[in-house]
């Protein structure tokens, strides 16, 4: 009995820990000894930065630079409601329009460049119950086959996010212009993935969308432990196919904001490209004002960063 209790609470085996292990071993793609050289430098200034207490400065100052942009959309009288926080609201120039109407959605369209490569996301709140519709319509439109999800539906008795998928693999989830159905799912010790079909009712065209729902995240302050943080953003890396990445925690700046600078530096690490934290949080706060709320997320952003490069080091 004990068994078939545990085999119903993880669903099937979608990928395993020796893959998520193996995951996890961020390295170049190629290697040399001038690669051997850099990471060496690289690790050496960064822990200079944490030394110094620099990483603390370098936060404070992306605080004081002045953002252009304009929040319009978002403080219309009709799309207020659409807001999660009155706060937290998109750039007009940045925010990703819905159909033809180019309708509302607190959501932002966030490219880093880096190297000369551009890596895309699609930065988010938590859907609310009556902005589900719109938030699947949003992930169809833009052909994206992964959604990235680093909150839980509550936290410390607060509602973060609507819960906006099925929860029975017998039961889809029935919306406005589709149908969601669950395929199958895996609970990990850090995160959730979900398969799900979304069948657009006008068409029959299917999609299939991988769900990625990080669950480790503590109410306040940051993970413990970064292992099961730099497992998930691999393991979403390596589902990625199509589209833009569908990036939301609560607000979708915050948490949201360290997955994205964090898969930013372990795409560079692999391509032995260099990388800049501080460069990387200013583009995104270009597009999506706030990104990354807090210095200790900011400082779990170098930490995450160490971690990996001292064992790229040991590696080595």
């Amino acid at each position: 009995m004990r068994i078939f209790l545990k085999t119903l609470k993880t669903g099937v085996k979608i990928v395993s820990e020796m893959e998520l292990a193996e995951l996890a071993q961020v390295r170049p793609l190629v290697s040399s000894f001038d690669e051997q050289s850099t990471i060496k430098e690289t690790f050496k200034m960064l822990e200079e930065k944490r030394a110094d207490n620099e990483i603390t400065q370098e936060f404070m100052a992306l605080e004081f630079k002045n953002l252009p942009g304009e929040f319009n959309s978002g403080s219309e009288p009709r799309n207020r409601d659409k807001n999660r926080y009155r706060d937290v609201l998109p750039y007009d120039s940045t925010r990703v329009p819905l159909g033809k109407n180019m309708d509302y959605i607190n959501a932002s369209y966030i490219r880093i460049i880096n190297s000369g490569e551009e890596y895309f996301y699609i930065g988010t709140q938590g859907p609310l119950p009556d902005t589900t519709d719109d938030f699947w319509q949003m992930v169809l439109e833009n052909n994206s086959n992964v959604i990235v999800m680093i909150t839980r539906e509550l936290e410390d008795g607060v509602i973060k996010c609507h819960r906006y998928w099925p929860i029975s693999m017998k039961k889809p989830l029935e919306l406005k212009n589709c149908h969601i159905f669950l395929e199958s799912y895996q609970i990990l010790q850090y995160f959730v993935i979900r398969i799900f079909q979304v069948v657009r009712k006008s068409t029959g065209a299917r999609h299939a969308i991988k769900h990625l729902q990080f669950t480790n995240w503590p109410d306040h302050g940051t993970p413990a432990s970064v292992d099961g943080f730099i497992k998930y953003v691999r393991y979403v890396r390596k589902s990625h196919l199509t589209g833009p990445l569908v990036v939301h925690c609560s607000a979708g700046v915050g948490r949201t904001g360290v997955f994205i600078c964090v898969d930013v530096v372990f795409c560079a690490i692999e391509k032995n490209f260099s990388f800049n934290i501080s460069d990387i949080v200013a583009q995104m706060r270009q597009q999506r004002c706030g990104m990354i709320q807090t210095k200790e997320q900011y400082y779990f952003c170098y930490k995450i960063v160490l971690e990996v490069l001292q064992k790229l080091m040991t590696f080595k």
